[in-house]
């Protein structure tokens, strides 16, 4: 299996300090834990989510990260009153990267999982969330903020897999959905194949 590595147009000096990405804007939410002892961060998991639903830059999901979100606002929010959620990264629909957890810990993106044979993959998995709605298309900007906070990743942490919340929760989750472009984030990481999930990429001729 091939290491993933940056593009030739990127340093290879990093923007991290500790688990925080120089590039992000940086909100610290309380909802997180430390990984378990010698995990291995070796999995990406890309997420969508827009609140309320098919709404964008309402700053909700900003807030819902942080328990702050108002309840009332929106009849939705009564849906998942009390939800206290987080995710590594939210990329809004116009590339803007935020940062809600130090990567070097456990944050609560993925719930109920399984993937390369292992379970509960908060463990060792840093969770995207991309905003729009499952099954929708995403924006160019947002495709070059993930391949670009992708291959950051991949300088720090021994990523060797990138999938879906649908391919880690089947049945329990669908999104991002079928209006992510795996083959175009695949193109533009130069990634082998293998390290995407099976059934998202062209078979060859």
């Amino acid at each position: 299996m091939r290491t993933p590595t940056p593009s030739p147009e990127r340093p290879t000096d990093t923007p991290w300090t500790g688990g925080w990405h120089g590039g992000a804007r940086r909100l610290e939410s309380p909802n997180f834990g430390p990984r378990p002892a010698n995990a291995l961060v070796d999995l990406i998991v890309v997420h969508s989510i827009s609140l309320p639903p098919g709404e964008y830059g309402s700053h909700a999901v900003q807030d819902l990260f942080l328990n702050r979100l108002d309840w009332e606002a929106h009849p939705y929010f009564q849906a998942i009153r009390g939800l206290e959620v987080s995710a590594h990264f939210f990329i809004e629909r116009d590339g803007t990267l935020w940062q809600f957890v130090d990567c070097d810990q456990r944050a609560w993106h993925a719930g109920t999982s399984v993937y390369r044979g292992r379970s509960q993959c908060n463990d060792d998995s840093v969770g995207i969330e991309l905003e729009g709605l499952e099954g929708n298309a995403f924006e160019p900007a947002q495709y070059g903020t993930l391949r670009g906070l992708c291959a950051d990743l991949a300088l720090r942490y021994p990523i060797a897999h990138i999938a879906g919340h649908e391919h880690i929760a089947p049945g329990r989750k669908g999104d991002p959905g079928c209006g992510f472009d795996w083959p175009r984030l695949q193109q533009s990481l130069a990634w082998d194949a293998q390290f995407f999930p099976a059934g998202t990429l062209p078979v060859p001729g």
